[in-house]
């Protein structure tokens, strides 16, 4: 009979049983975007096979370009995975990865629920098999109410930078009187550019705006819009653009605490003195005045007919 005393019992190894993919997603192609995918993708493979029971069976990686937009095919791969029973677990880096926003998101898990794949975000440590789905819900739309004011604020400082700058298309926005040139800058359209003139030649000469539209549409001059008839709002804006001088102005409006002011930007179609002409009587016409108290309307508005 042999002696079992030097035996060693050395136990199965367990089965690879959870088939896992990995999802990643980039919206450039930039070579930045790049590396950051293969940081990605080599951390998680990595982290897959610390894993006994887990075993990668493939990386789905979606890159937004200018000719695909943000067409996602291997997202959609995923879930026809999910249904063939292909997938027990996909693994991605965080929630803003998996899904462009908080819809898609949530009806992508609830669909994975249902075929019985879990979700793991690396990142944010959490794991769909173990999260209780209103809280999952709760977490979602923080994180994507977060990232989205995140995203929001960096286009505002972008968009301020690029003022600060002078290198923001803004400046180079077409008006009413102006045209691009090949280069996408600013050049006189001289057909419209004589109806500006004359606007502003009307309103010098004592028209009110009700009395300039007349005289337009009685010349058969048509709106920028290409319209018969022109709105008050219309000739309003155009007596208080200073592109017309030449200059532009940026963040005009009471809701930025700076501005930017781009000093011969384009060619001018009026003087700056008419401008400040035009400024100075729209002034003297406002029916609201500024006293120390507030301020208030007048007791008469401005007439043309007035001498």
């Amino acid at each position: 009979m042999p002696n079992n005393s030097n035996v060693y019992y050395i136990p199965p190894k367990p089965k690879r049983e959870k088939r896992v993919g990995i999802y990643c997603r980039v919206s450039t192609n930039s070579m930045d975007h790049l590396q950051s995918l293969t940081a990605q993708i080599s951390h998680l493979t990595r982290l897959i096979a610390s894993m006994l029971q887990w075993v990668l069976a493939d990386v789905y990686i979606d890159i937004a370009t200018s000719k695909t937009g943000s067409s996602r095919k291997e997202f959609n791969q995923i879930l026809d995975n999910c249904r063939s029973r292909k997938l027990d677990i996909v693994i991605t880096k965080n929630i803003s990865r998996f899904g462009r926003d908080t819809v898609e998101i949530l009806d992508a898990l609830n669909q994975l629920k249902t075929l019985g794949v879990h979700v793991m975000f690396e990142q944010e440590e959490l794991d769909t098999e173990n999260t209780d789905s209103d809280l999952m819900i709760a977490i979602v739309e923080a994180l994507a109410q977060g990232e989205n004011e995140s995203r929001s604020e960096n286009i505002k400082w972008g968009i301020k930078q690029r003022a600060a700058q002078g290198t923001s298309k803004l400046y180079d926005r077409k008006c009413y009187g102006y045209k691009h040139d090949a280069d996408g800058k600013l050049v006189i359209d001289e057909e419209q550019a004589k109806n500006v003139r004359l606007i502003f030649d009307l309103y010098l000469s004592g028209q009110s705006i009700l009395g300039i539209i007349r005289e337009l549409e009685k010349r058969k001059i048509l709106s920028p819009t290409g319209k018969e008839k022109w709105c008050k709002r219309t000739i309003d804006v155009m007596l208080s653009n200073e592109k017309y001088t030449g200059d532009v102005k940026l963040f005009k409006s009471g809701k930025s605490d700076v501005q930017y002011m781009a000093s011969e930007n384009n060619p001018a179609i009026i003087s700056k003195e008419t401008f400040e002409a035009v400024q100075i009587e729209k002034g003297r016409r406002s029916s609201i005045v500024k006293e120390e108290n507030g301020s208030k309307r007048k007791n008469e508005k401005y007439s043309s007919k007035k001498k």
